[in-house]
Formats: C-alpha cells, sequence, structure tokens
C-alpha cells in the first residue's frame, strides 16, 4: 500500500502542478486574442460548471469501472483535452474541451482523496490525509510560481503550454502505479449516484456543515479578503498579502491536524478547528487598532477551515469504502465547492454594506453555526475501519 500511496501522491502532484500552470496561461491566451474580461471570466468559471455537472455521477462511475480504472480515466480525460486545446484555434471547441476537462478534474477529485482515504492505515490515517491535503495545497503555489518563473524566462507560451500537457502525461503514467482497490465490488447496500449522495448526507449530516464552513473560510473568502484589506486601510500590495496569509495557515495546518486525529480523536478536532474559526472571527472588531492582526486572523482561517474538511475527509474515510465513500466524499466535494462560491457573494455584499460591522457579523454567524452544527448534528453512521484489498488489476 505505500507504493501506491507515494504514486497516487506524486501523480496528483504534477497533475494539479500541469493544471495551475495550464489555466491562468489559457486565460492569459484569451485575453491577448482580445476577449473582453467578461467572457474570459465565463470561460474560466466553464470548468467549475464541469466539477459540478460530474460529481453527483462520480459513485457510478467507480462502481461501474473500479477506483483505479475511474483514476486512469479522470488523468487519461484532461491529457487529451489540453492536448486538443494546444491543437485547435477555436475558442468554442476549447470551452467544450475545458468542460469536460472540468468533470474529468471532479472524478479525479473525489476518486483521489478517497483512495488516500481508503489505503491509507486506520492508525495513520489522520497523518496521511494531512499530508495529502497539505501537498495539494501547495500545488495552488508551485504552479503559478513555475508558470511565472517559465514566463519570465522569455519562453513562449505554446512551449508552456505543451509543458503543462506533459506533466499531466507523467501523472497518468504515476496513476499506473496505484493499485486496485475491490472493495467498490462489495455489495454493502451503498446506492450509486444522486441517491447515494442523499443516504451519506442523511447518514453524516456534520460532514456537509464541515465542508460548508470549511469551503466558505478557506477558499471563499481568499476572493474577499484583498477587498476586505483595503477597506480596514491596507495598501494593495498588503492587502493581497492576507490571502498568502491564509494560504500559508492551510499549508502548515493539516499536517498537525491530522496528528491530532490520529491521538484524540475526530470529534475532538472537528470541535477544536470550528472553535478556533469562531475564535478567530471574534477578533475581527480589533482590527482597526491593530492592523497585523488581520494576518493572523487569515493565517487562523486558512488553517480552521482546511482543518474542518480535512477532518471530515478522516473521518468518512473511518467510515466508509468503496462506493459509499465515494458518495460520502462528493457530499464534502460539493458543500466545500458551495462554501466557497457563497463567501465571495455573501461577503461583498456585506463588505459594501459596513465593513467594521456587517462583515465581522455575517462571519460570526457562519463560525458560529459550524460549531453548532459539528457539536448537535446527529451521527447515525458509525462503521469500524475495514483493510482494503488490493489487486494488480481491477
Amino acid at each position: 500500500m505505500r507504493g501506491g500511496l507515494i504514486a497516487l501522491f506524486a501523480a496528483t502532484f504534477l497533475e494539479l502542478c500541469g493544471l495551475f500552470m495550464y489555466g491562468p496561461l489559457l486565460l492569459f491566451t484569451l485575453k491577448a486574442r482580445g476577449l473582453e474580461e467578461a467572457w474570459i471570466g465565463l470561460f474560466g468559471a466553464v470548468q467549475w460548471l464541469g466539477m459540478a455537472l460530474a460529481t453527483p455521477f462520480t459513485a457510478g462511475w467507480v462502481r461501474r469501472l473500479g477506483a483505479r480504472r475511474a483514476l486512469l480515466l479522470a488523468a487519461a480525460v484532461p491529457l487529451v483535452a489540453y492536448a486538443g486545446i494546444n491543437l485547435s484555434e477555436a475558442v468554442p471547441l476549447w470551452a467544450l474541451l475545458y468542460l469536460i476537462a472540468g468533470m474529468a478534474g471532479a472524478l479525479r477529485w473525489i476518486v483521489a482523496e478517497a483512495m488516500v482515504a481508503e489505503l491509507a492505515p486506520p492508525e495513520r490515517r489522520g497523518r496521511i490525509v494531512g499530508l495529502f491535503e497539505t501537498m495539494v495545497g501547495l500545488t495552488f503555489v508551485v504552479g503559478p510560481a513555475c508558470l511565472s518563473a517559465l514566463t519570465g524566462a522569455g519562453l513562449e507560451a505554446s512551449w508552456i503550454r505543451w509543458l503543462a500537457v506533459g506533466l499531466l502525461a507523467a501523472a497518468l503514467l504515476l496513476s499506473l502505479r496505484v493499485p486496485a482497490l475491490h472493495s467498490h465490488l462489495e455489495d454493502d447496500g451503498a446506492r450509486p449516484g444522486l441517491s447515494g449522495i442523499l443516504d451519506a448526507l442523511r447518514a453524516a449530516p456534520a460532514v456537509m456543515a464541515a465542508g460548508l464552513i470549511g469551503g466558505f473560510f478557506e477558499a471563499g473568502l481568499a476572493s474577499v479578503l484583498p477587498l476586505y484589506g483595503l477597506a480596514i486601510g491596507l495598501g494593495a500590495a498588503l492587502a493581497a498579502l492576507l490571502v498568502s496569509a491564509s494560504g500559508l495557515g492551510s499549508a502548515v495546518m493539516m499536517v498537525p491536524v491530522g496528528e491530532l486525529v490520529d491521538r484524540i480523536g475526530r470529534q475532538a478536532v472537528w470541535k477544536l478547528c470550528a472553535l478556533v474559526n469562531l475564535a478567530a472571527t471574534l477578533l475581527l472588531p480589533w482590527v482597526g487598532e491593530a492592523g497585523a492582526l488581520a494576518w493572523l486572523i487569515a493565517l487562523l482561517w486558512g488553517g480552521a477551515g482546511g482543518g474542518l474538511y480535512t477532518v471530515a475527509m478522516i473521518d468518512i474515510g473511518h467510515r466508509h469504502q468503496g462506493v459509499a465513500l465515494v458518495s460520502a466524499t462528493a457530499v464534502l466535494v460539493m458543500s466545500y465547492t458551495l462554501g466557497g462560491m457563497m463567501a465571495p457573494a455573501l461577503g461583498g455584499m456585506a463588505l459594501q454594506w459596513s465593513p467594521q460591522t456587517g462583515f465581522p457579523l455575517l462571519l460570526a454567524a457562519w463560525a458560529l453555526a459550524g460549531v453548532l452544527a459539528i457539536t448537535l448534528m446527529p451521527d447515525r453512521a458509525p462503521r469500524p475501519p475495514r483493510p482494503a484489498r488490493s489487486a494488480t488489476s481491477d
């Protein structure tokens, strides 16, 4: 299992680095062609649309294909899609291929997370899932940094796009080293598709709550933090650094969170992350007197928000395997994405209304809701961990 985990980590790292190089470069290319910002923004949203469309069907695909074949499919489709974009000049075709790549991205996200949770030994699942989430967070930095370095070195955009495709090809080859899991063949009563997602949600609604609150504070607020920085009097450069502080918190806290789960249990760490998130939010009224406090708050939001997601992933890894694990992971991914979408919309309105009062009240209400949900929501689906069985092929 150790070799399979290493291959899965490496394949995911290379694929995400390639994606985070290719995506911004593609938008720059559209800008250079003279497209208006509104159209470019819609093009960028196409990938997220594909992810939203595909998420409810991932469990059914895993049941039919098996986890390993689903992972290979999810690695092959973006490779073909981005190679097709490189070979074409038709923007409508680019949008279609970008949509398809987004659908494969949802499958990759959910299957990779589920396989890490299932391949990890139960006694070290917290540490391994924490390491995986840290690695994923680093790709948000490494991919764009590589793009910036290559662009600064004078390499043509077309060559960089093919280099990104090369990273996707390497990720596909590494994915071949991931072992097969046969848990999807076991008849555990799990239903695929939307029905399975609803079953997982009814069984553990706290997972939905953790994903929603975590996505709101970790991913969604990243879009609002620069605006908040400007509202409290920071310059543009310093306001932008609030996003870096949030990302730093997310990157450095996932392994400690995973270690704590292994030592003191999931429920205790879940509550701790929710309480830290609330405590950080309650510091907002004092930012006006101590501007540097904003960076500490952003760092805590990134760490606690990411921690809520990580503990939720560990929790469902302990409960489920096979199709049920994929369905539960889909619930977590959907709720995290929903939280990430809601934060900029609600946060922007609150900032426009009142940066000093409305914004802190909104965030405090969300943070408090997270504490109450994780503390009070019923837990109806305890399952003892079962060892995953592997073979050479599905």
